[in-house]
């Protein structure tokens, strides 16, 4: 009953639609890899300190990211279609990723996409985030002694802000695991030869309907996140958001700075700003 809805907005939406979910889950998992990366060049790079070339190659890598989410997407609006189907006496044409494609490439993507979707969409962010977050720590105690006042402040701002991306990266994990348990399990524990596997079958779809909508969950739960972790987006929330029901003078000098340095558009060294970018596409 899950799969057996009739899609009756044509084959075009049916290519599309996966097409943008594929593309929008690849700029958010490059997103979560680029911060990793650009919060460890933040902390063991001095020029990151004087925001020496940040605007530049941080357009770049929004370039990046945005051209390589389309290009890996593609093949889902190539490998979807339109399917009929017969269920309780109706057909169906209902929107399905279908059996049999034209190419081998197709072919080899059909069977290797659950693979593919688990090591490049989930496990990769992961790796990439705790790789660099260790040589991060570990660039972080080996510059404790010694370092200068104006850079201890200048890296609490940082560490606050790799503390945002780590819950981001977080909430990501959590939000897209069942969907990705459901299918590795399904490709390695599911028998079509098995007496049970129509009970089986069915516990695979609630899994993967549970998953799907933890997985939009996430978009939604990211704010929230981003609004308990991090003080200075609590700060910009309240100003943008709250300005009717507050004074200027309920906000501290620090946090009117911290505001004000939020929403310019200059080519200044706020790393927050940076951030916001990524977590934006």
């Amino acid at each position: 009953q899950l799969l057996a809805e009739d899609w009756p907005f044509g084959v075009e939406m049916c290519k599309l639609v996966p097409f943008i979910q594929k593309a929008s889950v690849g700029i958010t998992v490059l997103s979560l890899c680029a911060l990793s990366i650009d919060r460890y060049r933040a902390v063991a790079s001095w020029s990151r300190i004087k925001g020496i070339g940040v605007p530049k190659w941080t357009a770049v890598e929004i370039v990046l990211i945005w051209v390589i989410s389309v290009i890996l997407a593609v093949p889902e609006a190539i490998a979807f279609d339109m399917i009929t189907m017969e269920y309780r006496g109706k057909e169906l044409r209902i929107c399905l990723l279908h059996p049999t494609q034209k190419t081998s490439f197709m072919m080899f993507y059909k069977q290797a996409k659950d693979w593919w979707l688990f090591s490049f969409y989930f496990c990769l962010p992961l790796a990439i985030t705790a790789f660099f977050y260790t040589l991060m720590t570990c660039e972080m105690l080996r510059k404790k002694s010694g370092m200068q006042i104006a850079l201890n402040d200048h890296l609490k701002q940082r560490r606050e802000v790799a503390k945002t991306v780590f819950c981001l990266v977080l909430v990501f994990a959590l939000c897209w695991l069942p969907l990705h348990l459901s299918r590795i399990l399904k490709l390695t524990i599911y028998d079509q030869k098995d007496p049970n596997r129509c009970e089986l079958l069915s516990f695979f779809l609630v899994m993967d309907y549970i998953g799907i909508n933890m997985a939009s969950l996430n978009s939604c739960i990211n704010p929230i996140a981003l609004y308990l972790v991090s003080k200075r987006f609590q700060n910009c929330f309240k100003s943008c958001l709250c300005c009717w029901c507050q004074s200027k003078d309920l906000l501290s000098l620090e946090e009117r700075q911290s505001c004000l340095k939020f929403k310019a558009n200059d080519h200044g060294y706020d790393n927050f700003r940076s951030s916001n970018k990524y977590s934006s596409s």
